[in-house]
């Protein structure tokens, strides 16, 4: 396990004389984010590892709540290590900067929606920075149905440039159906498509995932996730596990 894992594995054991009266939730380990936010004055981080046949990365965020329903984020894929035919490429990801609103609650048969604008900065290592600033927009919708199910939609667009530095349009968009145990357990099921472009821009993106979450404590979080590539620009197969913590 990384030692940035274990640093946070420490962090509630300081901390749990505080401990919240409600329980944390996450926007990981699978695609479509929820429209919640963190809370005004709370600070959550969420890590895992990510490994498949030909990569592996430590993907991170940290979410810091600014109001009740506007919280501001810092991802990265965090270290990545990739093998290809022209070899191993190792080094870091780029850094993303977004902000997520929460716009309405959900209530009756009406969803909850937020709201996420992200700029994807031209940080990482060479062998995997992206051309330049990407913006994207993400809508989360989240419905509570019967028999403590939650169903998740998150359409989205992304501006990317390809290989000439031409600015392009890409789409994205996921489908998430969760069950709940209790206030501390969930299993899910998605379908992603985290890129939506046609061959000439570098083709799409999909895949079929499945897992689950646990909550140790009101802060303390553990998941595992497996995604299941749906065409040939997507991994084979990949296993996340992951810990967040709120504070």
């Amino acid at each position: 396990m990384p030692r940035s894992l274990l640093c946070v594995l420490a962090l509630p054991l300081c901390c749990a004389a505080a401990e919240s009266e409600d329980w944390i939730g996450t926007d990981r380990p699978d695609f479509v984010d929820a429209p919640a936010v963190v809370g005004k004055g709370r600070v959550q981080l969420e890590t895992g590892w990510l490994q498949s046949k030909e990569a592996r990365s430590t993907p991170w965020m940290l979410r810091l709540g600014v109001s009740d329903d506007v919280e501001l984020r810092a991802e990265s894929d965090g270290r990545l290590a990739e093998r290809g035919a022209a070899g191993h490429a190792r080094g870091w990801g780029d850094v993303a900067l977004s902000a997520k609103w929460l716009w309405r609650e959900a209530e009756g048969g009406a969803p909850a929606i937020g709201l996420i604008g992200q700029l994807d900065l031209s940080t990482g290592s060479r062998e995997f920075r992206g051309e330049g600033t990407r913006p994207s927009l993400r809508l989360p919708l989240e419905w509570d149905l019967p028999h403590d199910l939650n169903l998740g939609v998150m359409p989205g667009i992304y501006l990317d440039r390809n290989e000439r530095g031409r600015r392009i349009s890409t789409g994205q968009f996921g489908i998430t159906v969760a069950k709940n145990f209790g206030e501390r357990a969930y299993t899910f099921v998605e379908l992603a498509a985290p890129r939506i472009a046609r061959g000439r821009d570098g083709g799409s993106t999909a895949s079929f995932d499945f897992g689950g979450g646990y909550s140790l404590t009101r802060d303390l979080h553990v998941d595992v996730g497996v995604m299941l590539g749906l065409n040939r620009r997507t991994p084979d197969r990949a296993l996340t596990v992951g810990l967040s913590v709120r504070l």
